[in-house]
């Protein structure tokens, strides 16, 4: 029952979302940058910081500090849709954020080196799902299948976190995608639902990994880290300025210069994901496995950019 309320809520949260930023003029304006040709509500994936909102008030308080992590990067990123903040200023933000984050997994025992460089793969991964999110469904539906895999190992193979909190997130993730994966899409996930999703899913990943010591489970991301990790090697050697938006990642290239629909690539990527992850389950040796599916990743990236990359105008 309080799963039907919980997206009941969501659902008249994202609507009474909808009014305010109709009203306050939240919305991103197509440019040659952008892969949509309409004005469109930005900043509707703030519905994944909500359901959190829910779970943490009805559950009495789980998870403390990573909720206090996700309610900065929420306002930091929610301020940036609104009103441009300097990237810097923002990524001192996420740094915070996510040491608060830290601070619930207690990783600040670790030798100051390792945690300091976790620090940085970790704000680098949240950066790097906000740059993945430029096409109508990708974040929503790449998301929903990394949640439902999460769902399914704390289910069957090891318990790491509360399963209320993985199911909230999924009905969230529905309620979103009802007004993203489509065609003409009627709100944006913006800067504050791409990060928040990202915070919420490492948090989930990093839970798992801590339980397990198994970091073969970053295998959930490879499709967006290959993609994301090549194209800023890409961009570096181009000599352009990393955190400058831009159309160059390869699901930009099929959208764009390909012309395929954005639900289509955002398809392809959740089912390239989900059967990576349906081998990840049946795999007897998960490093071999995931080494292969990064190389074998990496070759197709590079393929599609030596044929389609000259079709790129910017």
């Amino acid at each position: 029952m309080i799963y039907i309320i919980t997206i009941i809520l969501l659902f008249v949260a994202e609507l009474l979302y909808f009014r305010i930023a109709d009203k306050f003029n939240i919305i991103d304006k197509p440019n040659e940058r952008s892969s949509h040709s309409q004005v469109t509500l930005r900043g509707g994936g703030i519905i994944f910081y909500f359901g959190v909102v829910v779970y943490f008030i009805y559950y009495q308080f789980t998870y403390p500090w990573f909720f206090a992590g996700l309610t900065l990067i929420t306002l930091i990123s929610f301020l940036d849709d609104v009103r441009s903040i300097p990237s810097k200023f923002r990524l001192i933000i996420q740094f915070v954020a996510t040491g608060l984050m830290f601070y619930q997994w207690q990783l600040f025992a670790m030798p100051w080196y390792l945690w300091v460089g976790t620090l940085v793969v970790c704000t680098g991964i949240i950066n790097a799902y906000n740059f993945m999110d430029g096409i109508n469904g990708i974040t929503g539906g790449y998301s929903l299948v990394i949640a439902g895999a999460l769902w399914y190992v704390n289910k069957n193979i090891v318990s790491f976190a509360d399963e209320k909190l993985i199911i909230i997130l999924i009905l969230s993730l529905l309620v979103f995608n009802f007004f993203n994966f489509r065609k003409k899409a009627k709100c944006f996930a913006g800067d504050v639902g791409a990060t928040s999703v990202a915070f919420i899913v490492i948090f989930m990943i990093g839970q798992l990994i801590i339980k397990t010591g198994d970091f073969s489970y970053l295998v959930l991301l490879a499709v967006y880290g290959v993609d994301a990790v090549l194209t800023i090697i890409h961009r570096i050697r181009l000599k352009e300025p990393l955190m400058e938006a831009h159309r160059k990642h390869m699901y930009q290239i099929m959208a764009n210069e390909l012309k395929m629909p954005h639900i289509a690539v955002s398809l392809i990527y959740m089912a390239v994901q989900a059967v990576i992850i349906g081998g990840y389950f049946l795999a007897s040796n998960h490093y071999l496995y995931f080494a292969v599916v990064i190389v074998v990743l990496m070759v197709v990236y590079l393929v599609f950019m030596k044929k389609y990359f000259h079709l790129h105008k910017g």
